[in-house]
């Protein structure tokens, strides 16, 4: 059985919105302003290269399947070739290679994928995609890159969805003060199967 593992650069008030620079945002490429260091890049690398599966929404996924398979490098190879899930309903005909669209019940469309594999399926940026898997507690880890920035406006990563505990599993330091932290919900969180009884 897959986990689901989301991963965000997040601000310190909790924005997570065009960390990168691509998209039309007033403080658009933030995460590029603080560097995360060698310890920051072998995080990521070792989550990429860990990954069995990426689960993306649509406009974050289209804006890797517009920038990754022109790429080369370790990095390049394992997202341009590991399985990709995109929650869509409007995108029908992914073009990037060994991609596949999620429509009706998020849910049951996340229960199937977790069958399919038993390793991590990672979830990149997809603000919406990320909230909706956190409101449904569909998430298995939180991996958190939050850079020592107030940004003041932006989609943040946690919505109106109540109160969710979660448990410290890993933190540290690097970079010039960047924090990665990793949660998973705490004990006693999960959804309860037969809620009537």
């Amino acid at each position: 059985m897959g986990r689901i593992v989301v991963t965000e650069f997040v601000s310190l008030d909790g924005v997570i919105e065009d960390p990168g620079g691509s998209e039309d945002f007033e403080h658009g490429g933030w995460s590029f302003e603080i560097a995360r260091g060698d310890e920051g890049d072998k995080f990521k690398l070792d989550e990429t290269m860990g990954a069995e599966a990426l689960l993306l929404g649509r406009v974050t996924y289209e804006g890797f399947a517009d920038a990754w398979p022109s790429r080369e490098g370790e990095f390049a190879d394992k997202f341009n070739n590991m399985p990709k899930y995109v929650v869509s309903s409007t995108l029908e005909d992914p073009e990037w290679t060994n991609s596949t669209v999620l429509e009706g019940d998020l849910a049951e469309a996340i229960s199937k994928v977790r069958e399919e594999h038993d390793g991590d399926i990672v979830v990149h940026g997809s603000a919406q995609l990320a909230q909706a898997l956190l409101d449904n507690d569909l998430v298995d880890e939180l991996r958190l890159m939050v850079f020592p920035v107030v940004l003041g406006s932006g989609k943040r990563l946690f919505g109106a969805s109540g109160k969710k505990p979660l448990r410290l599993t890993d933190s540290q330091m690097v970079g010039d003060g960047v924090a990665i932290l990793v949660y998973q919900p705490a004990a006693g969180t999960e959804p309860d199967p037969n809620p009537a009884s």
